[in-house]
């Protein structure tokens, strides 16, 4: 369990005692003893199911040790964001009902994300968000970090030194590049950044192009693009694709990431691959479940297959 995670949900929640009281061994993250080596320490000791509480970061972490020792893991929402949580269908608002699955739960496979030989459970990101990542204080003021940074890239003069390969042609300089463990659904505002499977042995790809005359609030832009129907002929400012594999490469030797919301250096070239059910799950057998993705609208942002 991750303390530090979600503003401390693991003390607020008493999730320590929780599990405890079910006969669980529980081990707290320490700056000397982060998630990943408490694994495999686990694993050492001839653990049969490895459990995590927190954040997106620390279940891939751990889902990296689980997959490697063939462990069913148990997720136990206990981060901010729990965006991989969230789309197994756990609920997010309170981590207890998670637990359960360590007594009783139900098997499942979901894919994993690689890029390189690290484990990613949401997604690897460059470009405003990764750079924020890497700011002194971001994790106390995550929104005024970003917000500090936005800017340049949304008005057009910061860009990923990169480019990208997508089915509809290569991309030089895009604003944002986000490579997910399954595709994210963009289609509607309501369900933006859900994804409604994890198991399409596919990666998502969503490229952000450079607007050769950026409007004055790309966000609002981007808002208005979603909620209006699109016209013939128009170019959509968004790309998206599923594949196996995505690449990111250029001639700069390495670039700023974000991988599960950690901050990391990669060198180019940057392969991403996807695993097809290579993590296996105990889910809780009471879960809020995912819903059922949407209709598309009469448009879509310019996808391809």
């Amino acid at each position: 369990m991750n303390p530090r995670s979600g503003d401390a949900k693991v003390s607020r929640f008493g999730l320590v005692e929780r599990a405890e009281d079910m006969g669980v061994q529980v081990s707290l993250t320490t700056p000397d003893h982060d998630a990943a080596s408490l694994a495999r320490l686990a694993v050492a000791d001839r653990a049969e199911v490895l459990g995590v509480a927190g954040g997106d970061g620390t279940v891939s972490a751990v889902a990296a040790v689980a997959a490697e020792a063939r462990r069913p893991l148990v997720v136990v929402p206990a981060g901010t964001r729990n965006h991989f949580a969230r789309d197994l269908g756990l609920n997010i608002k309170n981590p207890v009902p998670a637990l359960s699955a360590l007594a009783d739960g139900e098997p499942a496979r979901v894919d994993l994300g690689f890029v390189g030989r690290r484990v990613f459970v949401n997604n690897v990101s460059f470009g405003a968000y990764a750079d924020a990542l890497f700011e002194p204080g971001y994790r106390e003021a995550k929104v005024r970090t970003l917000a500090s940074i936005a800017p340049e890239y949304l008005g057009g003069r910061q860009w990923v030194q990169a480019s990208v390969d997508t089915p509809g042609g290569t991309i030089e300089s895009p604003q944002v590049v986000l490579i997910s463990n399954n595709a994210y659904h963009i289609a509607t505002p309501r369900n933006l950044g859900r994804r409604f499977a994890l198991n399409t042995g596919l990666l998502g790809g969503i490229v952000l192009e450079r607007p050769t005359a950026p409007p004055p609030d790309l966000l609002l832009h981007l808002r208005r693009e979603l909620r209006q129907p699109r016209m013939q002929g128009k170019p959509a400012p968004v790309i998206t694709w599923s594949a196996p594999r995505i690449t990111v490469y250029g001639t700069a030797p390495q670039l700023p990431a974000g991988i599960d919301g950690e901050p990391v250096t990669l060198p180019l070239p940057v392969n991403c691959e996807i695993r097809p059910g290579a993590l296996k799950l105990l889910l809780p057998k009471d879960r809020p479940g995912i819903p059922q993705e949407p209709a598309p609208p009469p448009w879509r942002p310019r996808e391809h297959r």
